[in-house]
């Protein structure tokens, strides 16, 4: 269960979040939608501690996030993140960029976490290419990438940020499956897009820029 209450941000005098409330339950996709500038990645960032925020609650299986005394790399563990642009590692291969974090946080053993990745891999039509590094590959199967390395972390909820947006129509269709299965078993998942998911959904909308 994610919790947010009157969650409002500033940069200087310029405030991007106005008491943005929204709640999300296991099973639950919340869609993140408004014009340019409304605060979508902002408020999506403030939900695992990448983005701070100056008033209101967080609250992520029972973990504050907002709390200097919670431990954000063990939140952000429960938390997958996939960005606009993606953020692989590019000095490691395709499977490394999904083993390296099981590893380093979740304490998964070599051989586990490769199995783990390649499983991922196949599921997302990439299983051939996990010796590539990610500027071999094509936008969309970076994108592609970028998802399984969030689900190898077997996070309770999934956040996005213009989750389909290098993906072509069988790529779309190939993410609503992977993420009706992650619902289905029990995951929660908050975009900021402008694009259909392809998933039922509810829609949380932000105002404009301040």
């Amino acid at each position: 269960m994610i919790f947010a209450r009157n969650i409002s941000k500033w940069y200087g005098r310029f405030q991007v979040l106005d008491n943005c409330t929204t709640h999300v339950k296991k099973g639950e996709v919340v869609v993140v939608c408004g014009p340019s500038g409304s605060g979508k990645s902002t408020f999506i960032k403030t939900m695992n501690g990448l983005e701070s925020f100056q008033n209101g609650e967080i609250t992520i299986d029972g973990m504050s996030v907002g709390d200097s005394k919670t431990n954000l790399p063990k939140l952000r563990a429960k938390v997958g993140m996939v960005f606009q642009h993606f953020e692989l590692f590019p000095h490691l291969s395709v499977l490394q960029n999904l083993t390296v974090a099981q590893c380093r946080v979740l304490n998964r053993d070599s051989k586990t976490a490769t199995a783990k990745g390649l499983s991922l891999l196949e599921t997302v039509g990439l299983e051939a290419h996990a010796s590539k590094f990610p500027a071999q590959l094509s936008g969309g199967q970076q994108q592609r990438v970028a998802i399984a390395r969030a689900l190898a972390m077997d996070p309770i909820a999934m956040l996005f940020d213009e989750p389909t947006s290098a993906l072509d129509a069988a790529g779309q269709e190939l993410f609503a499956v992977v993420m009706r299965d992650h619902l289905a078993g029990g995951g929660i998942i908050i975009a900021a897009t402008h694009a259909p998911l392809g998933i039922e959904s509810r829609e949380l909308r932000m105002g404009g820029a301040k």
